[in-house]
């Protein structure tokens, strides 16, 4: 009898394997880990987009050499005042950032962010720039201490801000222009072949009144190394200290060849064609003359306008040339045009004022005058500049302190106040007398033409023997000074 044996309903299971427990714990670890590294930013996920690479500190520097050459210093801005391209100067800031500790680069940025308050027109914001190269030059100076580049541009510095313009205080600017001085001495102990160090203890000597020393500095550093723009461009201002207008020229010119879309110098050579104009006594030599220091100032503007430069230096300097031809109302047109650039800025509006005063407009001189001496609000500043155009911003303009430089405006308001002060609805001479007041306060006096002028504000608002003469103009005119064009722009 066969019997068969039951098959098991239930399948015994297998017994684990220790080894395969042990694999499945490292997973499980290994999991953990992971989860945690990319949590920690350890590990990068899949798929993120490629980083950005760092730029160099090389990269940017020859970016700014670039855009200095082409003659972009400053970045170009929109109406709104929104960065459109970088300039030179913002491109070695973000050399300095990559590379803090780069000497050279931080000398590099001062020597550009001087040049630069040659391009600009208020004297606040000159004094700003200034201030900020002095400031990249004394970090260049800590971090290279024995670096004979880095002092020369210490001392080009120094000098630039040592601007009688910009400074009341004789004494601060014998004090820089000493340090300067030292400076530049310092560089050529280190390195007596810089010849950049040479061409700028040239300027500082002029600068200080030793102009035989200059000339001689400035020779032997065109004997060295006459491929430098900075070397023809101190050339010509120890030439115009010498009086030698059409020499400088001529350094100029070489200067420009160096780097032709630097602005500032086809202004200063249109400057030193004015001042040939002015002292030329032959009328056609003059008219020649002047015709070439608009050509200057024009290719200027043309400059400006292919890079996307708002800057109203050429205009205003077009307006200064045209006034001395006496065609006041073409040069009051181009003092409105720079004022389209920057409405809100008060020396404009004084320009603009003295040239409505020469164009015999009294009564609009003193809205431009009084913008530039006590501030206007918006629809003043229109009035001021003689109503808006199309082209025209409303600003508002805060009112210039009395200095060595503007007191020519205070002089000029005050004197129109007093000669229009029998007008009907005027009442003028409240204001006029307080002007004279403040000019007496700050001791311009000694100035005999602006003393003169005081005394005659005075006789007129007094009703004393100066009065108003039968054409409405005023007699104080003859009192005010006619300034004597300089090789500026």
């Amino acid at each position: 009898m066969n019997i068969y044996h039951k098959r098991a309903i239930f399948r015994r299971r297998d017994e684990s394997s220790v080894y395969r427990m042990f694999f499945w714990v490292i997973l499980i670890l290994g999991g953990i880990w992971l989860i945690r590294s990319v949590r920690q930013g350890d590990i990068k996920p899949l798929f993120l987009p490629t980083a950005t690479p760092t730029r160099f500190a090389g990269s940017y520097v020859l970016e700014a050499e670039a855009l200095f050459t082409a003659g972009k210093l400053d970045d170009t801005k929109d109406a709104e005042g929104n960065v459109i391209s970088n300039g030179a100067i913002s491109s070695y800031l973000e050399a300095t950032k990559v590379d803090p500790n780069n000497a050279k680069v931080w000398a590099d940025l001062a020597r550009v962010q001087t040049y630069s308050s040659a391009m600009i027109v208020n004297r606040d914001d000159i004094k700003a720039r200034l201030a900020e190269a002095l400031v990249s030059a004394e970090k260049a100076v800590e971090l290279a201490p024995d670096d004979s580049y880095v002092h020369s541009i210490y001392a080009f510095t120094l000098d630039w801000n040592a601007d009688s313009r910009l400074i009341e205080d004789p004494r601060e600017i014998s004090r820089l222009l000493q340090e300067a001085e030292q400076e530049a001495a310092r560089a050529l102990q280190l390195d007596n072949t810089n010849t950049l160090a040479l061409a700028f203890s040239a300027e500082i000597l002029v600068d200080q009144q030793k102009w035989t020393q200059a000339d001689q500095n400035i020779k032997q550093a065109l004997q060295r190394n006459a491929s430098l723009m900075d070397v023809h461009r101190i050339n010509a201002y120890v030439l115009e200290s010498l009086g030698e207008y059409a020499l400088a020229i001529e350094a100029y010119d070489r200067a420009i060849a160096i780097t032709p879309n630097l602005t500032f110098l086809y202004q200063y050579a249109g400057a030193n064609y004015r001042r040939l104009a002015f002292d030329s006594p032959n009328e056609d030599i003059q008219r020649e003359l002047y015709e070439k220091s608009l050509d200057y100032f024009a290719q200027t503007a043309r400059i400006n306008e292919q890079l996307g430069v708002q800057d109203p230096g050429p205009y205003l300097s077009i307006a200064k040339t045209y006034s001395q031809m006496g065609e006041f109302f073409i040069a009051i047109r181009n003092v409105q045009k720079t004022i389209e650039f920057e409405p809100s800025q008060a020396e404009l509006y004084g320009e603009l004022g003295v040239l409505y005063h020469k164009n015999r407009n009294y009564e609009t001189g003193i809205l431009a005058l009084k913008c530039a001496v006590r501030g206007c609000t918006e629809e003043e500043s229109c009035a001021g500049r003689g109503e808006c155009g199309k082209n025209d911003i409303p600003a508002v303009v805060i009112g210039l302190p009395l200095t060595n430089g503007t007191v020519y405006y205070y002089d000029i308001y005050a004197s129109e106040l007093a000669a229009l002060h029998k007008l009907p609805k005027n009442n003028y001479c409240p204001e006029a007398l307080l002007v004279a007041s403040e000019i007496e306060a700050k001791e311009f006096d000694n100035d005999p033409n602006i003393a003169a002028d005081i005394v005659v504000v005075r006789n007129i608002c007094n009703d004393l023997p100066f009065g108003i003469s039968a054409d409405l103009t005023p007699t104080v005119e003859s009192a005010i000074p006619s300034a004597i064009p300089t090789a500026t722009p």
